[in-house]
């Protein structure tokens, strides 16, 4: 119902008493009508964007019936002649409404400058990135940093003020005196260190491939993979791996659940975000040491390691994950590495797809890899690979065969846990040092 209140305020006369009088306050309501439409807005009342076209002779027009599709529809709806509509893509960074309460400016230190906004990022998607001083390179730049930035040195400087911190710096030294190129997982998984710690050692020790067949990837300082053929065995491998009725199984039959959901996503913009896991500065201050009584549960030297399954491909094992990185030196598999070692002593170029590898070695190994895996899959769960299904309408649908005979032996399934504290899939990193 819509109703109407009014509110009538009657102020008494005040003589020269000194009692204040109150105002004498009555309420008339009366009943409007029934209202039978309601609209509710989930976003900001200042965001909401009307479908209307303007005409020449300013008339403005709705588009709300012809742009949204309410039901199925025929292929004339959509070959009909109508104005460009493009809404704008965001309006702000958040999309529902903040207390603010009227707070004073924050007070930063004497010599804080506030960061400079470009023209791309006046709207501000997100908060300014702080900068971890990291270096970039190109497959196609000619030239690779032998040294990092002087404020990389500084920040590590400033940040290392404990032995365990030292020890996690020559700990790296080390990793990278072996092996020159290495992956941000792959360094979790050998060394026990802060993961907010190893944004800031990583940039101080080796730069950053962005393209390549080293994408994604730490390298030394001063080392260049694209003038030495032994940096082969380094190369970047993305392995996804194959779901499909043609390959045995459907995505939800796969043991490998996947971390990130379609049904169950939200942009970085909302307000509703998951809440990351808050990082104080006694735990920096500490380095690896133990904070409160969280820290009892795993000992220091590997409270912050990941599992060797997160970096390391191993014959009978499956991946923690959907889609993975490996480097081709982490193949534990000698049918792989017969693949890899192909043209050993023989490379001639050094090309962005296939690095110093022959051509099309990355698809022969992801159909290796691949196979392995469905022999994984068909052990475990030999019901996804029966020979023949009889459907409802009495056609038979053949399922897909490897080549291979099933083993007679049922085996128990085991539900797939991945390591604790790991990520699913080698993110880009570029984002943390923007």
């Amino acid at each position: 119902m819509l109703l109407k209140v009014k509110r009538r305020t009657k102020k008494k006369k005040q003589w020269d008493t000194e009692e204040q009088i109150q105002p004498e306050v009555r309420f008339e309501m009366e009943i409007l009508g029934t209202v039978t439409t309601v609209y509710k807005f989930q976003g900001m009342s200042d965001f909401q964007y009307l479908a209307m076209h303007s005409g020449p002779d300013g008339k403005q027009t709705s588009m709300y019936d012809k742009v949204l599709m309410l039901k199925p529809e025929k292929e004339e709806f959509f070959n009909r002649e109508l104005p460009l509509y493009i809404p704008p893509p965001i309006f702000s960074r958040l999309d529902t409404p903040v207390d603010y309460f009227y707070r004073p400016d924050i007070q930063h230190r004497e010599g804080y400058n506030n960061p400079q906004v470009s023209g791309e990022n006046l709207i501000g998607l997100s908060r300014a990135r702080r900068p971890h001083n990291a270096i970039f390179v190109n497959f196609d730049d000619e030239e690779i940093p032998t040294k990092p930035l002087d404020a990389a040195v500084q920040t590590w400087k400033k940040v290392c003020t404990n032995p365990v911190d030292k020890k996690v710096e020559e700990e790296l030294r080390k990793l990278f005196e072996v092996r020159p190129v290495w992956s941000r997982n792959a360094v979790k998984a050998n060394i026990s260190v802060h993961p907010d710690k190893l944004k800031l050692l990583l940039p101080y020790l080796a730069y950053y491939m962005l393209t390549g067949p080293w994408r994604s990837l730490w390298v030394r300082f001063g080392y260049d993979p694209r003038k030495h053929p032994e940096a082969k065995i380094y190369q970047v491998l993305d392995f996804r791996i194959r779901c499909g009725m043609k390959y045995g199984y459907a995505p939800n039959d796969m043991p490998v659940k996947a971390k990130r959901s379609t049904y169950n996503y939200s942009l970085p913009i909302t307000v509703k975000k998951q809440v990351s896991h808050t990082v104080s500065v006694h735990d920096l201050k500490q380095g690896l040491g133990t904070s409160g009584a969280s820290g009892a549960k795993k000992p220091v030297s590997s409270r912050y390691k990941l599992k060797e399954s997160i970096y390391i491909f191993r014959e009978g094992a499956l991946p923690p994950y959907r889609q993975m990185f490996y480097q081709l030196c982490d193949l534990n598999v000698e049918s792989l590495q017969k693949i890899i070692r192909r043209n050993d002593g023989t490379e001639s170029e050094c090309t962005e797809r296939d690095g110093w590898c022959l051509p099309k070695t990355s698809d022969e190994l992801r159909d290796t890899m691949s196979l392995m895996i469905k022999q994984i899959i068909r052990s475990t769960r030999p019901a996804l690979f029966s020979n023949t299904t009889s459907s409802a309408d009495g056609k038979e649908q053949m399922a897909y065969e490897s080549g291979e005979d099933e083993d007679d032996e049922e085996e128990e399934e085991e539900d797939f846990k991945p390591s604790d504290g790991s990520e699913n899939e080698m993110e880009t990193e570029i984002l943390d040092y923007v």
